[in-house]
């Protein structure tokens, strides 16, 4: 495939590229894995081929992020957004309160779901300067009898990403990283819960990756429908029902990739290098280009900017989706632009996008 098929420039925020590495051996053993003559797709889900699969990819993620022992690794479905509530209805309670940080509209849409089993709170919000920016630790203020603690590590619509997490103490703090999980090496024993879609970083859409420390599994509450609670998964080692298996496959295929690539301090030195060709382009610009972002907030997965004449974005967007740049359309609630150069997004594509915005600006400055 590599030296047959013309590969897209693909910046598309998510389902978004996927290391062609892992999709080529995918190809390879699509209708014929480990020689059993069946697709792994085709596969019982308690069958000793699959189950091989799904319990190397659970030991590759501790490996890579170095989850302790006192942590369970559960692989589910419905996207983050199912984690909105699952987690609200597994550990909060109408006489208890939940903490929330407001960064973009995924934290936005947590809160939404959170407010229908309890009480909460805003810890801190930048919504007011349309959320340019990730609040500073000091700006945070929550209880010690908060349930809980919730963020959203990277806002793909808005561009920005914390680059120093809080510290709550006894209060349990909730990551939603859907969108830079497996960019960089993260600290799991900060958090209690870490909750991911997959189909940023991890692989394709259809798994959810969720870390979360044992003992509040102990104390989840126990009067919900029994594929919402944690323990049901955690006991069936996430095989309660049938698991999206191809998509666990892909993603143990992934975390092989990363391991390949010299694990996470590596990615994350790629995903700042790759980053930073595209965000010299804006800088450079004179203002032809601007970004939404702060600085300081600035996100190494999601790249917002804007061109400053209207007109000359829909024609750069226009040019750009010619010349093979897929997936730079902002989000459809704020409009611009935006890249997203994920993990498997090469580095060559961000050298040729940031070659293009500056030939662009050449052609069309005023």
């Amino acid at each position: 495939m590599s030296t047959t098929t013309k590969r897209a420039y693909n910046f598309n925020a998510g389902p978004s590229a996927l290391p062609l590495e892992v999709l080529e051996k995918a190809q390879q053993e699509l209708v014929n894995f480990n020689n059993t003559g069946m697709a792994l797709m085709e596969m019982s889900h308690r069958s000793k081929d699959y189950e091989a699969v799904h319990n190397d990819a659970v030991a590759r993620l501790k490996a890579l992020f170095a989850i302790p022992d006192n942590y369970e690794v559960l692989f589910l479905q419905g996207g983050a957004s199912l984690q909105f509530t699952m987690i609200p209805m597994n550990f909060l309670t109408p006489e208890t309160t939940a903490s929330y940080v407001l960064t973009g509209s995924w934290s936005e849409k947590a809160l939404k779901e959170a407010k229908l089993f309890g009480q909460t709170a805003q810890a801190a919000s930048t919504k007011e300067n349309n959320y340019r920016n990730i609040p500073s630790l000091e700006e945070i203020k929550f209880n010690d009898t908060d349930a809980y603690v919730h963020i959203t590590s990277n806002n793909t619509i808005y561009g920005t990403q914390w680059k120093e997490f809080p510290t709550t103490g006894e209060v349990t703090l909730v990551a939603d990283m859907s969108s830079d999980i497996l960019s960089r090496p993260v600290d799991v024993s900060k958090f209690g819960i870490i909750y991911a879609g997959a189909q940023k970083n991890l692989g394709p859409s259809g798994v959810t990756v969720v870390i979360i420390r044992k003992d509040l599994l102990e104390k989840a509450n126990t009067n919900i429908p029994t594929m919402l609670k944690y323990t049901t998964h955690a006991d069936a080692n996430s095989l309660y029902n049938t698991p999206p298996t191809f998509g666990i496959y892909m993603l143990g295929e992934v975390l092989k990739w990363v391991e390949n690539k010299g694990g996470l301090e590596a990615i994350e030195k790629q995903n700042e290098e790759k980053a930073k060709v595209i965000y010299d382009a804006i800088d450079n610009s004179n203002g032809f280009y601007y970004g939404h972002a702060t600085p300081e907030s600035r996100s190494l997965m999601n790249i917002t900017f804007r061109v400053a004449d209207e007109e000359l974005e829909k024609k750069f967007l226009a040019e750009a989706k010619e010349a093979g740049f897929v997936g730079l359309n902002g989000h459809r609630s704020v409009g611009g632009c935006r890249a997203s150069t994920y993990n498997a997004v090469p580095f060559e594509a961000c050298q040729a996008l940031a070659n293009f915005m500056v030939e662009f600006q050449k052609n069309n400055q005023k």
